[in-house]
């Protein structure tokens, strides 16, 4: 079940434990991004020569599943902000990303393939 927190509540609850911390002087765009970076390819990290069977073993073994939360975790953390440092609406920019997403990849050529738009016969 999902919790009903808005993003600008997430964000604020970054913002202060960051300022509380005197961190802003290390978030910059670039670094923040090198973040983001970072905690994703530690999130990849544990899944890797994981077989599909071995993957779904590790989600429902709750110190695996655990590690895995945390990784997630840190990576919204730097997603959070970096949208807050630097003014960014987060639900508008998915909203807006998936409307030219939707022109990219039309469901009669996108339904049930994994193409990139570019690979799609013309």
């Amino acid at each position: 079940m999902e919790s009903n927190v808005s993003i600008k509540v997430l964000k604020d609850k970054v913002q202060s434990f960051c300022e509380e911390r005197d961190w802003d002087q290390f978030h910059n765009p670039k670094d923040l991004a090198i973040g983001i970076s970072t905690e994703a390819n530690e999130l990849l990290d544990l899944f890797r020569f994981k077989s599909e069977e071995d993957m779904m073993n590790m989600l429902n073994d709750s110190v695996k599943r655990c590690s895995i939360e945390e990784e997630l975790a840190d990576t919204f953390f730097f997603i959070l902000r970096f949208a807050q440092r630097n003014n960014m609406d987060l639900a508008e920019i998915l909203y807006e990303k998936m409307k030219k997403n939707a022109l990219k990849y039309p469901v009669e050529k996108a339904k049930g393939s994994n193409l990139k738009y570019t690979e799609y016969e013309r």
